[in-house]
């Protein structure tokens, strides 16, 4: 299985700043010492074709040389520096690289941060400036006339960026389980939304996905999966507002990647929020999931765990 990643690159972020930088090292080590079958490859950058495809050259261009006004940085939650620059193109290209992996004949490829859903053609939002999932999307279109892709986002926080970028686009196919009290505060139309309230628990989290996976079925027929694989729905999360826990975590992914399996439909996940109150919680959340798509990955190659 194929994984790329991009944690070299580490933001210089002030003293108590909420986004858990270190989440993205910790996760890898883990993932290098617990399952050797796993290729981690250094992400490579997205080229600047690649992300003009979905974002506007003005707002490309802020990026790259630093013109983001004060406004448009706290917008993102990350002061502009050289390496919140790279590390965004690295981000997005882990993504591309990861879907076209899938795509090969893979069948499961990730991207070990990414899910960078609120930011939208013109701007970042919410520690997201380059929408990964929505890059790697149309340059896999670009790749693959006609390609249809499905994004099943399961963030606790609505992919507001996605919806916007793909309104109206009937080659692309957005799902959102999210807090209906979370932010963002100004959803987006997704193709579909499925709101939650705050304290949502594993069977009623589970029963709105079992749901929302029928309904896309039987609305859309994909090629190719983008899967969101959020941590931050799990009850030890500061942010999350909701109460799944572990097990519940380990079912909701492995209703997707088991949706992906069962249609034989490439999937390219990536890792989206995590922000627990003990940065482990999140690594572990995050690592259960790598768990299920191991296994998975391990199907698409006639192979069993």
């Amino acid at each position: 299985m194929k994984a790329f990643y991009a944690d070299q690159f580490v933001l210089p972020l002030p003293e108590g700043h909420r986004f858990p930088m270190a989440k993205y090292r910790l996760l890898r080590d883990l993932i290098a010492s617990h399952w050797p079958e796993v290729a981690l490859q250094q992400a490579l950058p997205a080229s600047d074709t690649e992300l003009l495809r979905v974002h506007t050259p003005t707002y490309v261009q802020a990026v790259a040389q630093g013109l983001l006004s004060p406004a448009a940085q706290r917008e993102i939650g990350f002061p502009w520096s050289p390496a919140m620059a790279e590390r965004a193109r690295r981000s997005a290209g882990a993504t591309v690289l990861a879907a076209r992996a899938a795509l090969a004949g893979e069948g499961v490829a990730a991207n070990l941060a990414g899910g960078t859903h609120h930011a939208y053609a013109d701007k970042g939002s919410g520690f997201c400036v380059f929408n990964d999932v929505a890059v790697a999307a149309r340059a896999m279109q670009a790749e693959r006339r006609g390609l249809r892709v499905a994004v099943i986002d399961l963030d606790v926080h609505q992919g507001n960026g996605t919806a916007s970028i793909f309104r109206n686009d009937p080659t692309v196919f957005t799902l959102s389980l999210h807090g209906e009290k979370n932010f963002p505060f100004r959803k987006e139309d997704s193709d579909l939304d499925v709101p939650l309230p705050d304290g949502c628990d594993d069977n009623t989290y589970l029963y709105a996905l079992d749901h929302a996976l029928d309904e896309l079925d039987r609305r859309f027929d994909a090629d190719l999966v983008f899967y969101l694989a959020g941590a931050d729905p799990h009850e030890g999360d500061r942010l999350g507002r909701m109460k799944l826990s572990f097990d519940g975590l380990e079912a909701r992914d492995r209703r997707v990647f088991d949706w992906a399996w069962q249609r034989r439909i490439p999937l390219a996940m990536s890792m989206a929020g995590g922000y627990g109150r003990d940065i482990a919680t999140t690594v572990q959340v995050q690592h259960n999931t790598w768990a299920v798509a191991v296994a998975y990955a391990h199907r698409w190659h006639n192979r069993r765990p």
